[in-house]
């Protein structure tokens, strides 16, 4: 079913509503709810992040350390009624990591995968390596994580591996982690989509850069998944997912709230997008 919106939200003011302080989780359910996600109702009483704690762990499991903390922020996340990912994790496609599970791995878990490198400016004072990796892509091709070293603050910033530079900062913290990852996901399920190759762009060289001047960057850092450096631009009641590296499949992933957004978002494209439809909505 596809949801009626009855006013515009313009993404292209995105930044400036990432800039405004507000409750940690605020924004984020402001953006599924825009995108037609309608959590049942529940009284804030009701919240209790204590109901994720560690009592299940168990300790043999390698890759845990129970003397670590685990950041509230994360907890909060686990426990929060408005979360799309336990509502639906099909819209997502990723992995959680629950407990999260330290890297450097033990040997034949996880590949193996390695910590901060030395001489990394992401390695704290002490020289803690380790990296809590709480989500992975699908295929493992990525995973997500904060520094061992501040997994006492509330809400730390989360890095992403990538393969051939260790790690990296994916997000200034892990609400905006999940803002990021919900703005990256959600958009193509849960809205009507068109997607613009390389080759696409042949037709009309100029289109890029128009595009680009009509749909500003929303602010938040790149999302580094499958060697994808996308940039979230934004514009009324549309989302674009604009991805720099000179090798992606897909240059420009765009995803309006109304079929009609991405009509007027392929009319800047011009003949990049002549004579394609949009898709629509992809909820189940």
């Amino acid at each position: 079913m596809t949801a009626i919106f009855e006013s515009v939200v313009d993404y292209g003011r995105f930044a400036e509503r990432l800039a405004t302080p507000q409750g940690r989780w605020d924004l984020l359910g402001e953006v599924q709810r825009e995108w037609g996600f309608e959590p049942e109702e529940w009284e804030p009483d009701d919240w209790d992040i204590e109901l994720w704690e560690v009592d299940y762990w168990n300790e043999e499991e390698p890759g845990i350390d129970r003397g670590l903390p685990v950041p509230v922020a994360l907890r909060e996340w686990w426990t929060w009624p408005e979360n799309t990912f336990n509502a639906n994790a099909r819209w997502y496609w990723t992995h959680p990591a629950s407990p999260p599970t330290q890297r450097p791995a033990p040997s034949g878990y996880h590949d193996g995968r390695e910590g901060i490198p030395s001489g990394s400016p992401l390695l704290s004072q002490g020289g803690d390596r380790r990296v809590c990796v709480f989500m992975s892509e699908y295929q493992y091709c990525n995973e997500w994580g904060y520094a061992a070293a501040e997994a006492g603050q509330d809400d730390p910033r989360v890095l992403v591996s990538e393969e051939d530079e260790g790690w990296r900062v994916q997000s200034r913290s892990i609400s905006e982690y999940f803002l990021q990852l919900a703005l990256v996901r959600l958009p193509g399920r849960l809205g009507w989509t068109l997607s613009v190759k390389p080759d696409d762009l042949k037709a009309d060289l100029a289109a890029l850069d128009r595009l680009i001047t009509a749909c500003p960057d929303m602010g938040l850092l790149p999302w580094r998944e499958c060697a994808g450096d996308v940039l979230l631009r934004g514009g009324p009641d549309l989302i674009v997912r604009h991805d720099r590296n000179p090798s992606a499949d897909e240059v420009l992933h765009i995803a309006g709230r109304t079929e009609a957004a991405v009509r007027h978002a392929a009319g800047i494209l011009g003949p990049v997008c002549l004579g394609r439809d949009p898709m629509p909505p992809r909820p189940n």
